[in-house]
């Protein structure tokens, strides 16, 4: 680290602590060759993940978006905020977790129904016939029926 007032490139550490953010260090350090202080912050460089759309086209990893539907997807249901964020905040590491540079969309979809599918079956309802894109009733009584069987199975 370069003291910004002399550009000596020795420094000690006299304090470090958690930000407010409890991502990032606050480093108080001191020079070696003049002797003042100065504060450095330090956080975890987070690397891009473009999300890979099924038309091909590429956007970049947005956890906001997958709130955004799974709201959707539960509007009326007896779900906690909290609960929601838990939800996006696992599919978000589980997304970093993948080291991975590109995902699919699909693969999303597919962390965010599972986690919905434990939720609340309704919403996951909601969010796999917009996801999976049923073009019928029949499809749609298909994944309902699925559904049926696994819990049966489950009991």
């Amino acid at each position: 680290m370069r003291c910004m007032y002399c550009n000596c490139t020795e420094s000690k550490v006299i304090d470090s602590r958690s930000a407010d953010d409890e991502k990032t260090i606050r480093r108080r350090r001191e020079c070696i060759q003049c002797g003042r202080r100065f504060t450095t912050y330090e956080s975890i460089e987070m690397s891009p993940i473009l999300v890979v759309k099924a038309d091909g086209t590429r956007q970049a990893f947005d956890g906001g978006k997958i709130k955004r539907g799974i709201i959707k997807a539960s509007e009326k249901r007896p779900i906690p905020i909290e609960k929601i964020d838990a939800l996006v905040e696992d599919v978000t590491k589980q997304v970093y977790n993948s080291m991975e540079q590109e995902i699919s969309a699909k693969k999303i979809g597919e962390m965010v129904m599972d986690g919905l599918k434990q939720l609340d079956e309704v919403a996951y309802v909601r969010y796999a016939s917009v996801y999976r894109s049923f073009t019928d009733i029949s499809s749609f009584m298909a994944e309902l029926q699925h559904m049926m069987d696994v819990s049966k199975k489950e009991k």
